[in-house]
């Protein structure tokens, strides 16, 4: 009896444990794993992701810059993949089978069971060929997406690209991204990514074991709708950007325009550019491994990330400064003999021009450098030098810091560069506690040294001039969706502290640039612009082209500023250039000039540096090479024909002395009194 007690006991617990071992697989397979959850689920119903289409960006007028296009990801579930033609697959996608082979293994490695791309972005055309045939390759789908495509294929730095998310942008969005989604990487896109984007959709579909859809689950009840991104409207310019980046194509350098009154950015140019339609379709990765290694960098922003002295262009700020300071005033003359006298150092005008007698407004309109070392010595020196020197220079640069130098301006795109605007305390470093003066810094007077700035600085300045005394935060982007939303902070004026009454002489000097100074040949016909040249030095390399300007002098329409590198000085490129571009704004042409100057040669003329070891830099050092031997060998052979010449008049002149000896001596001598 106990025996039977014992066995049932004994049956009873296997029976437990079997159920017991049954329910946690159960648990297993329904709550923790969700294998075959998905594999059921995609066997019946198919979450289709519903791309929306991002919102388009338009430029000021209303003219299209950036639009989509509709093209298709073709999507696998690997474990639904069963034997199939490859061959005929491959041929309607164009694929190898090397390549089919790397694909499928790529989509295992993410998961089996779940939906991933396995090709990219197949023409409208091309999808129509594969999806008659769907229904034959079981385990593929394909997915509509849009790209993006740009009608004027202008304005790549400005507008940016978009591209597939990567492990960091997924890993920050907290799950919104997956592998295969586009966003945006550089410029507006991404800038404005959250809401260019819009709100993706889902459309839950029905299929049969052999993967033919049988249409909505549930009459869509559980669909969701996608929302399209909203509408962009730029600053810029569309007609004045295109004719910017022809001015500066086969050149180095930026054009930045901006409207005083506003703060709108007109006109956007960095250059070398790119067509921005190379960085859309199947060859996307190709094009941007060429552009990555093009020598001069078409992906660098130049007008918000690159670095230049200002040079010249400097100068009508020192006058405000020094004029709010109190050290000089419009009257204040100064004698120019083609130098200035700094400490022990002898800091020369412009090719040792002597300027004479001048004023702040013949001073400007000149560029006469001795006037403004003056200045800049009278501001730091103001507290007696010596050891405070530092403490007058710091509220010399806090000054000029108030017009934008030195910080960001926050314009709306990534990676805006801030300059330099050098600290007292750098100088410290550099020569020690008070072991420097006014004299060593002098370059600073003249917008050289260590002063730094972006050509979006450089405009902001202008704008701030053209505004006597305050500007708007630089922007991109006027509106955004149909209520035409903008950002607060551009709306605020932002003061520098000059008085009002100290504008007009300087705004004199830059007219009188224009009007007969050194800027005179890029004078407008019926329009008065005032502007600044500037010629900067940078070693070991040409000079940098500079010009800064508004227009018209009162109620100024357009400020502006133009970089060309290495190219000279800033009244023989720069001031043309920007001469152009502000009427073409103004007057919606450009006229005929006096001085002879027209667009079509600026366009045509190339000033792009030889790169260090390309094929034509070589061919060049061979030529310089053998221009250097050829020359080397005339100098040599008359040098030598010199030589000869001489020893041949040395000989001459020796035999002749020694037959006029020879002749002296058969002469009868004579005797003193004859």
């Amino acid at each position: 009896m106990n025996s039977y007690f014992g066995r049932r006991y004994v049956i009873a617990g296997i029976f437990i444990v079997f159920i017991l071992v049954l329910l946690a697989r159960l648990f297993y397979i329904q709550v923790v794993d969700d294998r075959y959850y998905l594999y059921a689920q995609n066997n019946v119903i198919r979450r289709l992701i519903q791309y929306p289409a991002r919102g388009p960006i338009l430029d000021r007028n209303g003219k299209i810059m950036v639009e989509n296009e509709r093209v298709y990801d073709i999507t696998v579930v690997p474990k639904q993949v069963k034997a199939f033609d490859t061959v005929e697959f491959c041929k309607l996608l164009n694929i190898d089978k090397d390549g089919f082979d790397k694909r499928i293994i790529k989509a295992r490695k993410y998961s089996p069971y779940r939906s991933s791309v396995f090709e990219k972005q197949i023409s409208a055309q091309q999808y129509a060929s594969f999806q008659e045939r769907l229904s034959e390759f079981p385990g593929f789908d394909a997915v509509q997406r849009p790209v993006r495509t740009y009608p004027d294929s202008s304005a790549a730095q400005f507008l940016g690209y978009i591209g597939e998310a990567t492990d960091a942008i997924i890993k920050r969005s907290n799950g919104y991204y997956n592998p295969g989604d586009y966003v945006g990487i550089t410029g507006v896109e991404k800038s404005y990514e959250n809401v260019l984007r819009g709100q993706r959709g889902v459309r839950n579909m029905l299929y049969d074991s052999h993967n033919v859809p049988k249409g909505v689950y549930a009459n869509g009840a559980y669909d969701t709708a996608a929302v399209a991104g909203d509408r962009l409207i730029s600053s810029l310019d569309t007609k004045i950007q295109k004719l910017g980046e022809k001015l500066m194509q086969n050149k180095i350098g930026s054009i930045v325009a901006i409207e005083p009154s506003t703060g709108e950015i007109l006109c956007f140019v960095s250059t070398p550019t790119y067509d921005p339609n190379l960085l859309v379709g199947k060859e996307r990765g190709h094009n941007a491994g060429i552009l990555y290694k093009d020598p001069y960098k078409p992906f660098f922003v130049r007008p918000i990330q690159a670095y230049y002295p200002p040079g010249s262009s400097f100068k009508p700020l020192s006058a405000l400064v020094a004029m709010q300071e109190g050290v000089i005033t419009p009257q204040t003359i100064y004698h120019c003999p083609g130098y200035y006298i700094a400490g022990n150092r002898r800091v020369k005008c412009f090719h040792g021009e002597v300027h004479g007698d001048v004023n702040l407004a013949s001073a400007v309109a000149h560029s006469c450098n001795g006037y403004f070392d003056m200045v800049f010595e009278r501001l730091v020196n103001r507290m007696g030098g010596g050891r405070k020197t530092d403490t007058a220079y710091n509220n010399w640069r806090n000054n000029v810091a108030k017009f934008g130098l030195g910080s960001r301006l926050h314009l709306d795109l990534p990676a805006e560069n801030r300059g330099n605007l050098p600290k007292a305390s750098y100088y410290d470093k550099m020569y020690g506690k008070n072991g420097w003066r006014s004299s060593t810094v002098i370059s600073l007077a003249i917008g050289q040294g260590e002063l730094l700035a972006t050509p979006l600085q450089l405009a902001n300045i202008e704008a701030t001039i053209a505004n006597r005394g305050f500007y708007y935060k630089p922007h991109l982007i006027k509106s955004i969706g149909d209520q035409r939303v903008i950002r607060k902070e551009y709306t605020e004026k932002n003061y520098v502290g000059i008085d009002s009454q100290y504008f007009n002489p300087v705004i004199n000097g830059m007219q009188n640039v224009v009007e007969f100074g050194t800027a005179s040949s890029s004078k407008i016909p019926g329009i008065i612009m005032c502007g600044k040249t500037g010629t900067v030095e940078v070693k070991n390399k040409g000079d940098n082209s500079v010009f800064v300007a508004f227009a018209p002098r009162d109620n100024p329409k357009i400020a502006i500023a133009v970089v060309v590198e290495n190219s000279g000085q800033g009244a023989t490129w720069a001031a043309p250039i920007a001469s152009f571009i502000v009427e073409q704004y103004l007057k919606g042409s450009i006229s005929k000039r006096a001085s002879g100057i027209y667009p079509e040669y600026y366009i045509n003329k190339n000033l792009l540096p030889e790169i260090p070891g390309s094929p034509a830099e070589k061919a060049r050092q061979r030529a310089d090479s053998l221009r250097r031997v050829k020359r080397d060998s005339l100098k040599k052979a008359a040098a030598d024909t010199a030589k000869k010449q001489i020893e041949l008049k040395a000989a001459t002149n020796k035999q002749a002395t020694k037959t006029q000896e020879r002749s002296i001596a058969m002469l009868p001598k004579r005797r003193d009194d004859e």
